[in-house]
């Protein structure tokens, strides 16, 4: 069985102005908690997960006033400018060989289901894998004007969530190899463009992430289900 220890990160030092909030989105209140304590708490109480690293922005005055910053597990690094950097700053603090399973702060709605499934599959055959969707809806290309150019065939096509799960050493070698790291919109990207093998699990629909406003009732819903 592989024995590896298991890393949560948790990147938190953006703004996420889209809610239209005048707080970090991470903390705006959803059913009595933050958004991010939501998101953390799975990965607090899984059994296997032995440290969850939380990458804050420098000016962050909100994270150590949650209940559950002083947790045994939490350890937090300052973030960087972008997403990467955030991630960057938690993945030099963990082993090369340990497995990191870095998930945004702004996803409330992850299952512990869900982590089990990617976790397995990992541990089975050692290429990292994302949580994913299909997509359902018919998918249009437009041009600049908002002028539909065609319509793109759906089959293979996913929706890309996390958690993403992978050895660190070799995450951290395809984000430092990467020519251009503006191009990394999440961590499978960068081993996508590093040309290693990224494997799909499918996951929860309800696995969604916050960034409008209209996206908090929503969460407020699936997680009032999940009670």
């Amino acid at each position: 069985m592989d024995v590896r220890n298991i890393v949560a990160v948790i990147p938190a030092a953006g703004i996420g102005k889209r809610v239209g909030a005048n707080i970090p989105k991470q903390y705006l209140l959803l059913r009595d908690k933050t958004i991010i304590e939501h998101s953390l708490t799975p990965f607090l109480e899984h059994p296997d997960i032995q440290r969850v690293i939380v990458s804050v922005a420098h000016n962050d005055q909100w994270f150590t006033h949650l209940s559950l910053a002083n947790h045994p597990k939490i350890e937090v690094v300052q973030g960087g400018a972008e997403r990467v950097d955030s991630v960057m700053a938690a993945l030099n603090i963990i082993d090369a060989d340990d497995y990191v399973l870095v998930h945004d702060a702004a996803r409330p709605c992850i299952s512990s289901e869900d982590i089990n499934k990617l976790i397995s599959t990992v541990r089975g055959n050692l290429n990292g894998a994302i949580l994913a969707c299909k997509v359902r809806d018919t998918m249009k290309r437009s041009n600049s004007r908002q002028s539909i150019e065609g319509t793109v065939d759906r089959e293979n096509l996913w929706h890309a969530l996390t958690p993403q799960m992978f050895l660190n050493a070799q995450l951290c070698d395809a984000i430092n190899r990467c020519q251009q790291p503006e191009k990394i919109t999440d961590e499978a990207s960068a081993l996508e463009m590093a040309g290693v093998t990224v494997n799909v699990v499918e996951g929860r629909s309800d696995n969604l992430k916050v960034t409008r406003e209209e996206d908090l009732k929503l969460a407020a819903f699936y997680l009032s289900q999940g009670e």
